[in-house]
């Protein structure tokens, strides 16, 4: 089995609640097991903290980090919905704004701190579909971020929560991950990011991959899943993170 798709069985996961300025929020969380000094936050797609976000943590988990994957539907009260629910996923996500993911994202960084003694500098944002953009938006909300990477994320260049103007805000190292067959983000919002972040002076690397289309590195949804990409993506955020996030020594 490839290194990105490894599970720990001796991780432990459970759920716990951080408090937010919006009421109570519910998130995954798998432990490695020896004590972790460098933290990766999740971001769900448009389906909620799913068994592919766990799994996802889970992965993280088996790399040594700590790995928290907010429920970032917890002002609907929606927890999870199937791959075949997109219609009712959409305006759920819509309502979710730039002050309202900067509100999630703090809040787990505070608990990160505070409880897990992982500062902000030791943590990673991973991002995915619509927590791709929520990445994105909270870099350019959220100053000393340890590294940040966005796969397949719409809506950051178009659309009306786009923050792409925003991009001389970061300050955080990025990693994008873009199908080339994917219409949720055309080529010229591609290049309009990539513009962005080097007007910008940000570190950050673009990859687009040749014949994957949207969530191509989901192994949940066989009929989109592009297995050489996926590998490929993963073999490049594991060499990031460590580039930018060292590994304990």
């Amino acid at each position: 089995m490839n290194d990105h798709r490894t599970t720990a069985a001796a991780a432990t996961t459970d759920w716990t609640t951080v408090t937010t300025a919006d009421g109570p929020m519910r998130v995954y969380r798998a432990r490695p097991d020896r004590p972790a000094d460098r933290a990766v936050i999740v971001l769900q797609e448009a389906f909620g903290v799913n068994d592919h976000i766990q799994d996802i943590a889970r992965r993280y988990a088996a790399r040594g980090f700590l790995a928290l994957a907010p429920d970032l539907f917890h002002r609907s009260g929606v927890g999870t919905l199937g791959y075949e629910q997109h219609a009712e996923a959409m305006p759920l996500i819509g309502a979710i704004g730039p002050d309202a993911i900067t509100t999630d994202v703090e809040a787990v960084l505070d608990h990160l701190q505070r409880r897990e003694h992982v500062p902000a500098s030791r943590t990673a944002i991973n991002g995915f579909c619509f927590g791709g953009r929520a990445a994105f938006t909270a870099a350019t909300r959220i100053s000393g971020l340890g590294a940040v990477v966005v796969f397949y994320g719409p809506g950051i260049a178009a659309g009306p929560h786009a923050v792409v103007d925003r991009a001389v805000r970061i300050d955080a190292p990025m990693l994008l991950h873009v199908g080339s067959d994917d219409p949720t983000i055309p080529g010229e919002q591609v290049a309009a990011i990539d513009k962005a972040l080097t007007s910008a002076g940000v570190t950050f690397e673009s990859h687009v991959y040749a014949g994957a289309g949207h969530a191509f590195a989901c192994d949940a949804r066989p009929h989109m899943y592009v297995q050489d990409s996926a590998e490929t993506a993963w073999e490049r955020t594991h060499r990031f993170l460590d580039t930018h996030i060292s590994r304990s020594a």
